[in-house]
């Protein structure tokens, strides 16, 4: 009775967890796509009116002009192509949910984040219970995980192995397993996804998980690239799993 109401327990806290996301990713993506439009629309209408008089701009005009793009780039918005380019959204579901997973886990890579007074007030409410939320979660599957760990060193006791070389060996497997599934396999799909080498897509994985989050490699973020659907959403489930295991090697 006691392990069915364990496991019930850490379901009803899976899904609630990602219920939470689901519904943050949501919240944003409707306080903040229509702002969004309306800075990319300024944009090209500063990017057209630059094409046209360029020539004719005074020092004090351009200093204006390299002032409004650097804005606009540290707003999410990249005033580059055709049109068409300015009907992705920044603040689609896929990156919504990524955004929310983010701010959760306190990675805040910084390239993404609200600029309407309602989308900050709701992220400031929204971090306030979702960390702790966050870190009930990785608590939960982080012990999850080391139930097997427990397990894996009962098989290899009778199997007459020593306590010492049986916490050495779990560790070393659950060691080698996370670094091959949460940074080396990730990694190539990082390189084949983003173009980065794979040094890089180690560097990303690794600067993730450890939620240092500097924000110079950011995924789906190349104009360049076409990626497909809720790319952005199995990363951040990628990264909320990864950081479960990082808690996993912090309870061993």
């Amino acid at each position: 009775k006691a392990m069915c109401s364990g496991k019930l327990q850490t379901a009803l806290l899976v899904a609630g967890y990602f219920v939470y996301l689901l519904v943050g990713a949501a919240v944003f993506q409707a306080l903040e796509r229509t702002a969004e439009k309306q800075e990319k629309m300024a944009a090209a209408q500063m990017k057209e009116a630059f094409l046209q008089n360029f020539t004719q701009l005074t020092v004090a005009e351009m200093e204006q002009f390299m002032k409004n793009l650097i804005e606009a780039i540290q707003n999410g918005v990249y005033p580059v192509g055709n049109e068409s380019q300015f009907e992705e959204s920044n603040w689609d579901f896929s990156n919504s949910f990524f955004f929310a997973g983010t701010v959760v886990s306190t990675i805040g890579y910084g390239t993404l984040h609200p600029k309407t007074a309602g989308g900050q007030i709701f992220c400031v409410f929204f971090a306030l219970f979702g960390i702790p939320l966050n870190i009930v979660f990785l608590h939960h599957v982080g012990k999850m995980l080391s139930l097997l760990c427990k397990k894996l060193g009962k098989f290899l006791y009778e199997k007459g192995m020593r306590k010492k070389k049986i916490t050495f060996l779990t560790l070393l497997f659950f060691l080698a397993t996370g670094i091959l599934v949460f940074l080396c396999l990730p990694s190539v799909f990082f390189q084949i996804t983003e173009g980065w080498s794979y040094s890089e897509g180690i560097y990303f994985a690794f600067i993730t998980l450890s939620t240092i989050g500097f924000g110079d490699y950011v995924v789906g973020k190349q104009s360049n690239r076409k990626y497909f659907s809720y790319y952005r959403v199995l990363v951040a489930i990628w990264i909320l799993f990864g950081l479960a295991w990082i808690a996993l090697l912090f309870n061993l």
